[in-house]
């Protein structure tokens, strides 16, 4: 089953991702994409022009789209949309959508008091962790999944080091790095994190 859930997740940028499973598509924090697939959930982590962008939320959308974001990001969208806080859970299409905190502890940039996401998604049986932009946090060790989107840039969120840590922290069976490549970061965080974690958990970098 996690090999088959794998193959249905793309990297579409950034933090953007598609995942295809079982007739579902789930899309998250679609930012610069281009012609991505139609999600029947969105999942939206934070209001940063970079994650909550409703032009490319739009591209995104087809008719019966639930979003699941925060109040602040609900305000600039638009649609069936669903508000959640860190520890909130509800069921969409069958599928489980666990709401985790995101925040900084050294920087700014996402204060935890704005009530920021990370998202945790029950499909079939398999557990995928969106870290949304965060720092390494406590709540990380109590996290329970399969396979977990970690950013690796540094500068808004935890450095590729950091999520190393993370990642032994949370220990998936699947890492994969995120973050990087639009913004800030590039692909040698990535494949830093792939090599640090090694003899930890399984790294596949998409491109």
């Amino acid at each position: 089953m996690l090999e088959n859930l794998l193959k249905g997740i793309q990297w579409l940028g950034h933090d953007a991702f598609s995942i295809s499973h079982g007739g579902l598509v789930i899309g998250f924090d679609p930012y610069g994409v281009s012609a991505p697939p139609k999600a029947d959930i969105l999942l939206v982590t934070h209001e940063h022009f970079d994650h909550c962008s409703p032009e490319d939320a739009a591209k995104m959308q087809k008719p019966g789209t639930v979003i699941i974001t925060e109040p602040m990001s609900a305000k600039k969208l638009t649609g069936d949309i669903r508000t959640m806080a860190p520890g909130d859970a509800i069921e969409v299409q069958g599928v489980r959508v666990e709401a985790v905190p995101a925040y900084n502890v050294n920087k700014p940039f996402h204060p935890r008091e704005n009530n920021w996401l990370g998202f945790i998604v029950t499909l079939g049986g398999i557990r995928v962790y969106h870290a949304g932009d965060t720092d390494l946090i406590p709540e990380m060790a109590d996290f329970k999944t399969d396979i977990a989107l970690l950013p690796v840039s540094g500068t808004y969120v935890m450095t590729w080091g950091e999520a190393v840590e993370a990642a032994r922290r949370i220990k998936p069976q699947v890492a994969i790095p995120m973050h990087y490549g639009a913004i800030v970061g590039s692909a040698e965080d990535a494949e830093l994190f792939k090599k640090e974690l090694a003899d930890t958990c399984r790294v596949v970098v998409l491109s």
